[in-house]
């Protein structure tokens, strides 16, 4: 059976885009989406007399192509967008030793509203 690993993310933008460079001289742009989470089957949702806190699921995303790079510095924070991509786990070493994260890393991305406010 061969592996798959896609993922397609829809959220609003947490804050616009950062641009850096590596120690490797490979530029990347990184970006939040929130994503709502739906509750767990057999949970009730929130009404008007019971309101429950909004949960919300924030994903890291990396941009390492000059066409993503470019896509993720025009959005700004609180746009609606589409992320497509690969579930990545990254290494990198730490004041506590090795340690890793998982990030999206994305092969496409695209506005699919203009924003209200960012980090909502």
């Amino acid at each position: 059976m061969p592996g798959r690993n896609e993922v397609v993310l829809s959220g609003r933008l947490g804050a616009e885009a950062e641009e850096r460079e590596l120690p490797s001289g490979d530029r990347i742009a990184t970006l939040r989406v929130v994503v709502p989470r739906e509750p767990p089957p057999g949970r009730r949702r929130a009404t008007a007399d019971e309101p429950r806190r909004a949960t919300v699921d924030t994903i890291d995303v990396v941009c390492w192509t000059a066409a993503t790079r470019r896509s993720a510095l025009r959005l700004r924070g609180g746009d609606v967008v589409e992320v497509e991509g690969a579930l990545r786990r990254r290494f990198f070493g730490g004041a506590a030793g090795r340690q890793s994260r998982y990030e999206v890393e994305a092969t496409a991305l695209r506005r699919v509203s203009g924003g209200g406010r960012a980090g909502t």
